[in-house]
């Protein structure tokens, strides 16, 4: 008994800051004393809580919050969720917080604005932050660019590490990203990164040529999100650079983005693999749902009756053996989860954007060789047990029995082995029309190998079972 209530008084509970931080902002309190009291909390905490409060909650929480403390808060929500609490608020907070956002979640946010209070922030914002939200909304959805932020510490060459250090304070009042410094040269060219680590042990007056890393890893603002993350994930920075095609600095990208950006790219590659056009989410309608599911819905339909039609074409075959209709689903079972098997295969390998034509050949043929292994072991395996089980069960013949379980090992194996090939060489097709290959979806994978299994099925025993053993 003892034991029990030690063990309940030592588990950990955890605060209900939900209910806290809504009788917080509930309460009669001061404004002053409000904030102090929210102050405690975590912003991501308190950004989780806005969507519970009613709109007129709200706005007493806009007028309550410093503009620093609702910076830091709309950093966490959903874009579409800011933008709509931007739009609840008085235009001139507003633009006082837009003003002190990371420049890519600033951009993000007002995409989902009325262009015409937009346009009434950008105004108010300062020339300095309005060209920089500019810049980065100049960049297309699917480049790195769109993504990066100024929010660096950027440093002159040929200064001395006390020299550094000062600027390095006077910047840092402004920008939090301060782990590493970027070293221009006049024209703004990246010349290297200095951490911060050694700028504070080194002596004030050494060079701080001394202490730059020339081969630190940078991009283009340009490139595609999903080559840059290839790219970088090999490196451990927590903040990369990002240069205009002249070689400048623009900007950066810090774990946060690439992490966000990862999880973008993933979420669109699993979009397109369960054949959809674009991603849901759980705001959108029906109807909205509907329009994205159907093109490739419509597609598989039509695959769908082919594979019926070729099953039709086999009526006869069915109609003499019909114990055949038992195991139809084993082999498109098979046949399917081996073709999707080499679709993640190949789509993973297709990253690699310096494939040769003969390591994509190798590719193709490792693929073929896995599925014909595959095929043989279980197409043994399904001729020993089905054997079995249609002779005990089924109560037929042995060499009847064998004889169905043996042309069902041989069509696992064809269909096995011609599923690895149709997995890997839809994807390479489509990447060679220069479509993204993760539009190979499963379900169009799935739906060609049954066609492939059933021609295979269907017409092995048409002609081991009927032609050549002449069973009935």
């Amino acid at each position: 008994m003892e034991e029990k209530i030690l063990t309940a008084e030592t588990t950990a509970v955890k605060p209900d800051y939900t209910s806290e931080i809504i009788g917080i902002i509930r309460g009669s309190d001061a404004p002053r004393v409000i904030m102090n009291k929210l102050e405690d909390y975590h912003s991501s905490d308190i950004a989780d809580v806005l969507s519970v409060l009613s709109i007129q909650e709200r706005k007493k929480f806009y007028r309550v919050c410093s503009t620093d403390l609702l910076a830091d808060i709309f950093e966490y929500p959903e874009e579409s969720d800011a933008g709509a609490y931007l739009n609840e608020m008085d235009i001139r907070k507003a633009a006082q917080i837009v003003s002190k956002l990371d420049t890519d979640t600033a951009v993000e946010i007002l995409k989902c604005i009325d262009k015409e209070k937009r346009t009434l922030i950008i105004d108010m914002l300062s020339a300095d932050i309005k060209k920089e939200i500019q810049l980065i909304a100049s960049f297309d959805e699917d480049e790195i660019g769109s993504r990066m932020t100024t929010n660096c510490i950027i440093i002159k060459e040929g200064m001395t590490v006390k020299q550094a250090m000062n600027e390095l304070v006077r910047q840092a009042e402004e920008n939090d990203n301060i782990s590493t410094l970027f070293v221009v040269d006049d024209d703004n060219e990246l010349c290297g990164a200095v951490d911060l680590k050694d700028l504070i042990t080194a002596r004030s007056g050494k060079p701080l040529e001394e202490l730059i890393a020339a081969s630190f890893p940078y991009v283009y603002a340009t490139e595609q999100t999903a080559e840059c993350i290839e790219k970088l994930k090999d490196y451990s920075e927590t903040i990369v650079p990002v240069l205009d095609d002249s070689n400048k600095l623009l900007g950066v990208i810090t774990s946060q983005n690439i992490i966000e950006a990862v999880d973008d790219e993933m979420g669109e590659d699993y979009a397109r693999l369960a054949g959809l056009t674009a991603e849901e989410d759980l705001n959108e309608t029906v109807l909205q749902s509907m329009k994205k599911r159907i093109p490739w819905l419509l597609v598989l339909l039509g695959l769908g009756i082919l594979v019926s039609a070729v099953v039709g074409a086999f009526e006869k075959v069915v109609a003499q053996l019909t114990l055949i209709m038992a195991f139809q689903s084993l082999i498109l079972d098979m046949a399917g989860n081996v073709g999707t098997q080499s679709l993640a295969v190949t789509i993973r390998v297709l990253t690699d954007e310096n494939l040769t034509f003969a390591q994509k050949c190798r590719l193709v043929s490792k693929e073929m060789r896995v599925g014909l292994g595959n095929g043989a072991l279980l197409g043994v395996l399904s001729f020993l047990l089905i054997g079995l089980y249609i002779m005990v069960f089924k109560h037929k013949a042995a060499g009847f029995a064998f004889a169905v379980s043996g042309c069902i090992g041989v069509s696992l194996l064809l269909a096995m082995l011609i599923s690895g090939a149709v997995g890997t060489l839809i994807p390479l097709f489509f990447k060679r029309i220069k479509i993204d290959p993760a539009v190979a979806s499963g379900p169009l994978i799935t739906t060609v190998n049954d066609l492939v299994a059933v021609v295979a099925y269907y017409g092995m025993s048409w002609i081991l079972l009927l032609n050549v053993l002449h069973l009935k």
